[in-house]
């Protein structure tokens, strides 16, 4: 599962409706729809460690391999 913020509103598979900039949850396959339809942004421009740009970020939600 990755952790992405919305770049516009998205209703998931399960008929919840989520805003634009609301962070969500989803399998390596949604993300690849969302990505594609433009509803997420590709990966930002920052390193995703700390002190990046973790608010286009699209990664895992944990550092655990």
């Amino acid at each position: 599962m990755v952790y992405v913020q919305l770049a516009q509103g998205w209703t998931d598979d399960e008929g919840v409706n989520h805003a634009a900039g609301e962070m969500v949850d989803v399998d390596a396959a949604t993300l690849a729809r969302l990505q594609a339809e433009g509803i997420v942004g590709e990966e930002g421009g920052g390193s995703g460690g700390a002190g990046g740009d973790q608010k286009e970020w699209v990664g895992p939600t944990s550092t655990n391999p």
